[in-house]
């Protein structure tokens, strides 16, 4: 195992590492910002080092400094988190070169998987169903042919990333030029990669994906599904575990067909393979993302794995004992992605919290790096709480969740737990009839907002 961990990365994710490295005796270094001087990673870390000013290009994405703190800490290892280098093969190359192990995937799997127009040439290679689409785009002549082969309407996709950047649904040729050349631009500015391509539009989709964890001895197994459903311009809101609409011989075909994929593909660690369901239940993959996901923690109730730990023990070499290719779920989880926004014009929230109260109880569980007078800069993303809950049954994880969102105090900023609440109550998410546009239901003063 490893002697020492660095953590390439701030807020509820680095907390998160350091407890699944305190429970299996590694001492962590914890790298921050100026901005993150007082953060909770800084202060529960063994070590701290500070890489640099606020913004995340001269500290969180510095591969050099990230690659100095760790020599200088002799850590043998680093855990990127998720978000800014976790799915950079650069970063995994360069730690490679530097004899510190990566924990995630290899740069060539993520290479092959990360780049979304690969990922869906070697996943169809491999039997899993894709939606009709086109390669990177070279020209708007090819744009146009496409999209007329396709069918309108389609989606305007980048090639890297995620996260909703560098993507446009397109109705007619006559928008399409303009959506791809913005598209490009959006791609370029976001992961310094301008290529896109096309996707066929489904109109009322869910997005189902599985997670997997694979070791270099050639196991892969998955652990079921998340519905990850309800999202704002294509950023999750909350996510659950199981799906309402996947029975268990879906989840065991699909599953099956994702562990055989990736034994093909030779990946290791822990990854996430998504789907888009179409209104008929069919599944089309989407994408892959090659590190641990903000969602983790609902299949992690529904399991009873600890998913950061398994990452760190594959790293090390250490063969999955799991018997089988999945996992029974037990009961129900539900996520709450709790952010520092305007929770009807999601307006960023930045500044001081002046109250905090942590709910808890029986089958709830806060992720956060937040506290009273801790300060939520304006530099990164706002996610700053996951709320997660745990119950026998789908009817008591919502009822569970309400009680839980009640009882959250975050005074001094605004945040999304009225938007949560409201969610809770909706009968129609009660009911689990709901797709991606759920949000979107009508548009009160220019802003996007949701009628209960």
């Amino acid at each position: 195992m490893f002697k020492k961990i660095l953590i390439a990365n701030r807020g509820e994710i680095a907390l998160r590492v350091i407890c699944a490295c305190k429970e299996l005796g590694i001492p962590t270094v914890a790298v921050y910002s100026e901005a993150d001087q007082h953060s909770l990673h800084v202060r529960f870390a063994d070590e701290a080092i500070c890489i640099g000013p606020a913004r995340s290009s001269e500290s969180y994405l510095n591969v050099a400094s990230i690659i100095s703190a760790a020599e200088i800490t002799n850590a043998e290892a680093i855990h990127p988190g998720y978000g800014f280098l976790s799915e950079s093969a650069h970063f995994a190359d360069v730690c490679r070169t530097s004899q510190i192990t990566f924990i995630g995937p290899s740069p060539e799997a993520m290479r092959l998987m990360g780049d979304k127009d690969s990922a869906r040439k070697k996943m169809s290679e491999l039997g899993i169903p894709v939606l009709p689409g086109s390669g990177v785009l070279q020209s708007e002549a090819e744009a146009l042919e496409a999209a007329a082969r396709i069918g309108y309407p389609v989606m305007v996709k980048a090639s890297a990333g995620g996260g909703g950047r560098g993507m446009r649904a397109v109705e007619s040729a006559k928008e399409l030029p303009r959506a791809v050349e913005t598209a490009q631009q959006e791609a370029k500015a976001a992961f310094g990669v301008p290529d896109v391509y096309l996707e066929k539009y489904v109109a009322s989709p869910r997005h189902i994906e599985f997670q997997v964890l694979a070791d270099e001895h050639g196991k892969v197994v998955h652990l079921g599904e998340r519905e990850c459903t309800i999202q704002r311009r294509h950023q999750k809101l909350l996510e659950e575990s199981p799906s309402t609409q996947v029975d268990a011989e879906l989840r065991r075909q699909t599953g099956h067909l994702v562990v055989e994929a990736l034994k093909q593909v030779g990946y290791t660690n822990a990854g996430t393979v998504e789907f888009i369901m179409d209104e008929n239940r069919k599944l089309y993959f989407l994408e892959m993302n090659t590190r641990i996901q903000v969602e983790h923690p609902v299949t992690e109730m529904v399991t009873g794995l600890d998913l950061v730990k398994r990452q760190i023990e594959i790293a090390a070499g250490l063969p999955i004992d799991l018997p089988h290719e999945t996992v029974n779920l037990r009961g129900h989880a539900i996520e709450c992605r709790i952010t520092a926004e305007n929770p009807e014009t999601f307006a960023p929230s930045a500044g001081k919290i002046t109250g905090f109260n942590a709910p808890g109880g029986t089958g709830v569980r806060l992720d956060t790096a937040a506290y009273a007078e801790a300060v939520v800069p304006p530099y990164y993303d706002s996610l700053i709480a996951k709320l997660v809950v745990h119950g026998s049954n789908r009817a008591e994880a919502i009822s569970r969740m309400s009680r839980a969102l009640d009882m959250f105090i975050i005074e001094g900023i605004s945040t999304s737990v009225p938007l949560h609440q409201k969610i809770m109550a909706d009968a129609d998410f009660r009911a689990g009839n709901f797709d991606t546009h759920y949000l979107m239901r009508f548009a009160r003063n220019g802003a996007r907002a949701l009628e209960l």
